[in-house]
């Protein structure tokens, strides 16, 4: 046993060449993936590309002032990270809630909350990093009438508490 007290696999026969580390270039992304209207996803990491069994990881471009369709990822976990731009979340049975990030955001989205994606910027595209809690490329588009106004939630947790 090794001396960290962990099981390791057994190297295949190439010592872990081609079954080790990948490194996708960013020019390289695959976009045949499912797709929500506003958006333009691109997986670098999944089941097909590089074999994944528990994550799918990718980007997300949406073009300034546009915003997605309303949808949820079903039993799947999402984690956004901003690179650029200025994203606005809207999120609920009628998208009634709304919080916007900013570069160096994340934004959690938990399995089945309908919510939708809006570039809050008119001339910049806004830019992130997608990772998801199964290599499915899960995207269920849903018909909502939303409301208007939505109300704005602030980040509150055990530690950052209301303002």
């Amino acid at each position: 046993m090794p001396h960290d007290g962990h099981d390791h696999q057994t190297p295949p026969p190439d010592g872990w060449k081609h079954s080790g580390v990948r490194v996708i270039p960013g020019d390289s992304l695959d976009s045949n993936t499912a797709q929500t209207p506003g958006m333009n996803r691109a997986a670098a990491i999944n089941a097909a590309r590089v074999g994944a069994q528990r994550i799918w990881a990718g980007t997300v471009h949406i073009h300034p002032d546009a915003k997605t369709g309303a949808h949820h990822h079903g039993h799947l976990e999402s984690v956004i990270y901003v690179v650029k731009g200025k994203a606005r979340m809207r999120w609920g049975e009628r998208l009634e809630f709304v919080a916007e990030a900013g570069p160096g955001d994340f934004i959690y989205v938990p399995p089945y909350v309908p919510h939708q994606e809006i570039n809050a910027s008119a001339d910049e595209t806004l830019e992130c990093v997608l990772v998801r809690s199964d290599n499915e490329a899960v995207a269920i588009n849903i018909d909502i009438e939303p409301v208007e106004k939505p109300e704005a939630v602030l980040w509150v947790d055990p530690i950052h508490r209301a303002p």
